[in-house]
């Protein structure tokens, strides 16, 4: 078995010891077999995989255990004091399939994350989120287990310690060096879309709104939201088709950058100060408070990719990679292409970002054997 067999991405070498589970007993009881110790540079190296849609793992291959998680299960119950339903998933769950099964039963609070490819226990490390919709929006629970202790515990939404694309799980792994949290399953509190007394997620992305033909906080049904996302993500490769080359990435491979609004002695400056001319401004909701932080601003890796001269399909050396010919964002693999291959691409783009504007670009996969 290889990475590449595992991965989106479709690079990575050989796994020499591979074990599979398939129920969260079986997924507890390898945790505990590989605990992490006080310093993660002493422990075991793991490596926790299940859709593999945010890994670029190295040509190497992985030495270490690999644990592929293929655990499955949806506990559908009844409605809580707020009127929503809660939904559990076990990790090993596909997202989609998972985003799918809520959008049959009439339950609103996901579909605007639909064709997002992985597993549901990646979903809030990253806090995954598009199309104006974030993972946290509804997630109440996350049953994980902490390799320090070996302990199952529950954290909720104020234990995670949201923002965008990081929680409390990615946090910690990047200051350990080492996963910490295993997700075991999550929960969430949906909305009946037949029930008036409880709405349904209004429409929040201009794009989604245009292709709903509706204005913005307009209320649709969650099937035909369902249908514009898939649509939309599909018109930019991000929807997974092993015949579509576009498709063999992991996503968006970037991080929009925020960038501070506070400079030191000289105290706040405005957005237009630290963002280049033209690039777009987004507010940063800070998850304490729920409101816009002051102190930061977001603005758009896309916009800075093609503006720092790297179109659609641009590509370095032999051209086994290349940013995709629908959307900038996305590293891919033209199908011959090695984890060198990729990382030699994201070196190049980030540091023509770097050169041109001044912001260094962020990675979003996580990068197994690999250096930028």
């Amino acid at each position: 078995m290889r990475l590449s067999d595992l991965t989106t991405l479709r690079v990575g070498g050989p796994v020499t010891d591979l074990r599979e589970v398939r129920s969260r007993a079986d997924l507890a009881d390898f945790v505990r077999a590989h605990p992490l110790t006080a310093g993660a540079a002493d422990s075991p190296d793991v490596l926790f995989v299940a859709g593999g849609s945010n890994l670029l793992s190295a040509d190497e291959g992985f030495a270490g255990p690999v644990c592929l998680i293929r655990t499955r299960g949806i506990g559908w119950g009844g409605p809580d004091a707020d009127g929503r339903i809660r939904v559990t998933a076990e990790a090993g769950e596909d997202w989609d399939a998972f985003v799918a099964a809520t959008v049959a039963r009439g339950l609103s609070g996901l579909e605007a994350l639909s064709g997002i490819p992985g597993s549901v226990g990646a979903t809030p490390v990253q806090n995954v989120g598009a199309y104006g919709a974030d993972v946290a929006d509804c997630l109440v629970e996350v049953h994980v287990i902490d390799r320090v202790t070996g302990e199952e515990t529950v954290l909720g939404p104020e234990d995670m310690g949201f923002g965008y694309r990081t929680s409390l799980l990615k946090r910690s792994a990047g200051e350990l060096g080492a996963v910490r949290y295993v997700v075991l399953a999550v929960t969430f509190a949906l909305v009946a879309a037949d029930d008036a007394a409880v709405p349904t997620a209004p429409v929040r992305y201009t794009q989604l709104a245009r292709a709903l033909d509706v204005d913005l906080g307009d209320r649709v049904p969650v099937d035909e939201v369902r249908t514009a996302v898939l649509d939309l993500r599909a018109s930019k490769g991000m929807v997974l088709d092993a015949s579509d080359h576009d498709t063999w990435s992991a996503g968006s491979f970037f991080t929009n950058p925020i960038l501070s609004l506070v400079d030191g002695p000289a105290g706040r400056v405005e957005a237009r100060d630290v963002l280049p001319a033209g690039a777009p401004a987004y507010p940063v909701t800070d998850p304490d408070t729920g409101q816009a932080d002051p102190d930061v601003v977001k603005t758009s890796a896309a916009w800075l990719i093609e503006h720092a001269g790297f179109g659609r399909g641009f590509t370095v050396g032999e051209g086994r990679a290349a940013l995709s010919t629908k959307h900038t964002l996305a590293l891919t693999n033209r199908g011959e292409a090695t984890a060198e291959d990729v990382a030699a691409l994201a070196r190049h783009i980030r540091a023509g970002v770097a050169e041109q504007f001044g912001i260094t670009l962020v990675p979003e996969p996580n990068l197994v054997g690999v250096i930028l």
